[in-house]
């Protein structure tokens, strides 16, 4: 039997969602052991004046495996 536990981050990158994602994934690896299954659950963008897109920003719902020790 095993318990999961579920946090929810946002990335950011200037370049895509994709990276966003990655960014947050890979933050979150330096501190949390045993990481499962990242749901990306909403996907944004910050515009500026000109409609240009100066950020992607990526949320997601990552799970890790629980450990009581």
């Amino acid at each position: 039997m095993s318990v999961y536990k579920v946090i929810e981050l946002v990335g950011t990158s200037p370049e895509s969602w994709e990276k966003a994602a990655q960014e947050a994934i890979e933050t979150a690896a330096h501190t949390v052991r045993d990481l499962r299954i990242a749901e990306v659950t909403k996907l944004d963008a910050v515009v500026d004046d000109d409609g240009t897109i100066t950020t992607f920003r990526a949320k997601l719902k990552l799970s890790f495996k629980y450990d009581e020790d």
